[in-house]
């Protein structure tokens, strides 16, 4: 019965023909052919009916119920200096405070990873820091458009609250206009940089993924990694991503040379033969940390929506069983639960 509804889902999404936004337009690129954005080199072969296969014949592994978290996180106003603190709210939903900033990424505070309130993924956890302790919000960075990584009701919120300045890949701030017309959205390529201050600059790099909010607007908005480059270290912020062969995680260790906190998705990973190319496992993960020169690292990306037939305690010991098998250094990839912080060296 459970696959049934999650198929009774995916044709309720598919009927979503009247909400496609309108489309990025632009120059021709390595990575864009006119109306689609794609990985150079690396095509895509999943598609609708992969899609479909996938939702009829699934076998999600246990999840529990909605549960509580015996304490929430309520982070300091500012963090000044190169003081490094990063809390995590869920899935891959980070408040990063450096520099005096307040940084959030992919904000999702909404109930379910989904166009609807009524159905679609639901989180087991409540955020890990309730909105109202939220400290004032100076830069917003959206990775990319799923509906776990862009929730335009928690976008809208944050935009009337505080007016940060949003920074997000090409053609996501289409998206966002449709629901706030006036908003001020600063969407920019790979290779870009923005300077945010004197101590912090944000670059979007490559990440290996895809994008589609609709089964009619698949990769018509693109999708970015962050390198905050700040005066106390680098700040690698991928959200999603395969592994891709390590390319794009090589080419980051090579320009930016070292990194303070890498932040690497490990979860919904499950079955492989569909998800691998969009989707790190735990041992893909240790794989991109030690091609970044093994800087301190936070994962991701779990144990908040179920996405995919990964279970819900199962990145965690994949990932243990991962980094011992790396022996990775003790101490250098930390997993945190929502509403835990962490003050990083």
């Amino acid at each position: 019965m459970p696959h049934k509804l999650n198929f009774l889902s995916v044709l309720v999404l598919i009927m979503q023909i009247s909400c496609a936004p309108r489309h990025y337009q632009g120059p021709v690129s390595d990575h864009f052919d006119g109306e689609r954005f794609f990985n150079p080199g690396k095509p895509m072969d999943k598609g609708l009916l992969e899609v479909l296969k996938w939702y009829w014949t699934r076998q999600p592994q246990p999840w529990p119920e909605y549960s509580e978290f015996p304490v929430t996180d309520k982070p300091p106003q500012r963090v000044m200096g190169n003081q490094l603190r990063i809390s995590f709210v869920g899935h891959v939903t980070l408040l990063i405070q450096t520099q005096g900033l307040n940084i959030l990424t992919d904000p999702v505070w909404s109930d379910r990873a989904s166009p609807f309130t009524w159905i679609g993924p639901k989180r087991v956890h409540p955020p890990g820091i309730r909105f109202e302790d939220v400290p004032p919000i100076d830069l917003v960075l959206i990775s990319h458009n799923h509906y776990d990584h862009l929730d335009l009701a928690s976008v809208e919120r944050l935009w009337r609250r505080d007016r940060p300045r949003i920074i997000t890949p090409l053609g996501n701030d289409r998206i966002i206009h449709d629901r706030i017309p006036e908003a001020t959205i600063e969407a920019h390529d790979w290779g870009h940089q923005v300077v945010i201050s004197p101590n912090l600059t944000v670059h979007l790099e490559p990440m290996h993924h895809w994008s589609a909010r609709t089964p009619f607007d698949r990769n018509r908005a693109f999708w970015a990694a962050f390198v905050l480059a700040t005066a106390g270290g680098n700040v690698y912020f991928v959200a999603d991503s395969g592994y891709g062969g390590g390319d794009t995680f090589r080419a980051a260790k090579k320009k930016f040379g070292s990194f303070r906190l890498a932040v690497l998705p490990v979860g919904d990973y499950d079955p492989r033969w569909f998800m691998a190319y969009n989707h790190m496992n735990p041992e893909e993960a240790v794989r991109a940390y030690n091609d970044l020169g093994q800087p301190q690292m936070l994962p991701t990306h779990y144990r908040t929506f179920q996405l995919a037939d990964t279970g819900y305690e199962v990145p965690f010991r994949d990932l243990t069983a991962a980094m011992q098998a790396a022996s990775a250094p003790e101490g250098r990839i930390r997993p945190l639960m929502a509403g835990e912080h962490w003050w990083v060296e």
